[in-house]
């Protein structure tokens, strides 16, 4: 059964479980299971190898992907874009008055809002000059609905968010905080599998976010997905990985920065 599930989701989104992870695996599926009126993981083994059913397979493949976030997570990427990136890509693109962010893999949408948090907070003057488009993708449709509504219970909010951002940039609703509509409509969000973007991703990007996700990948698929992350890298741009992970592979015109405690990967023009 272990065997069939890894296979399933390896095959669809790209993301490997090694064995081990048998009992991460069955406490998801039997949630699940008992969600959609079933009794446990097994059930739904049974009924998946009997009858294929694309809508309960996206259901299991969901429920297999989803991963933590929370907001500033790891502090010191945001650290440097605030520092060093953000200020550098406003003066490279005085002309074009653009500039494109990619938070991949983007979960319940946390690491896209707080990239929008940190625009607001300390470059005002230029959202007023500059068109910034903030896209956030993940494979998740359950993760992608939640991130659109841009409301978060008290303890999503009190991990990593800095209170005077909370009151200043979120209402209350009952027990839940939502974030400020002139925030939310910064973030444009979608459903994505990291194994189309050669075929889905049709825009370039300054800067691209890919944190923790490529280190649940084959050795193959990691060089695949950060091959298309390049692609649509623009010149000048810098791609952010997870604190723990290297690039798989490297290109002609890629150089490994370290800014303050953050590893970018710059794409020299």
């Amino acid at each position: 059964m272990f065997e069939f599930f890894t296979t399933l989701v390896e095959k669809i989104s790209g993301i490997s479980y090694k064995e081990g992870k048998e009992y991460l695996i069955e406490s998801r599926l039997n949630e699940l299971a008992l969600t959609l009126g079933y009794n446990n993981a097994e059930e739904l083994y049974k009924i998946v190898k009997s009858r294929p059913d694309y809508k309960l397979i996206n259901e299991i493949v969901d429920s297999l992907t989803t991963n933590e976030t929370y907001f500033f997570r790891d502090q010191h990427p945001f650290d440097t874009l605030k520092n060093q990136i953000f200020p550098e890509l406003f003066k490279k693109r005085e002309k074009e008055k653009k500039i494109s962010i990619w938070s991949a893999a983007c979960s319940t949408g946390q690491e896209p809002y707080s990239i929008a948090l940190l625009l607001h907070e300390y470059f005002q003057s230029y959202l007023k000059t500059y068109q910034i488009d903030i896209y956030a993708t993940d494979i998740s449709k359950k993760s992608i609905e939640k991130a659109k509504t841009g409301v978060y219970n008290q303890i999503e909010v009190n991990r990593g968010l800095p209170v005077v951002f909370l009151v200043k940039h979120f209402k209350q609703e009952g027990a839940h905080w939502k974030i400020n509509d002139n925030l939310k409509n910064m973030v444009r969000f979608e459903i994505l599998n990291l194994l189309e973007v050669s075929q889905k991703v049709k825009t370039k990007f300054d800067i691209i976010f890919c944190r923790y996700v490529l280190i649940y990948f084959s050795q193959e698929t990691k060089q695949k997905v950060f091959r298309d992350l390049w692609n649509v890298l623009n010149p000048g741009g810098y791609l952010i990985l997870g604190a723990t992970e290297i690039a798989p592979v490297s290109f002609p015109d890629m150089e490994k920065k370290i800014l303050g405690k953050t590893v970018c990967y710059y794409k020299k023009d």
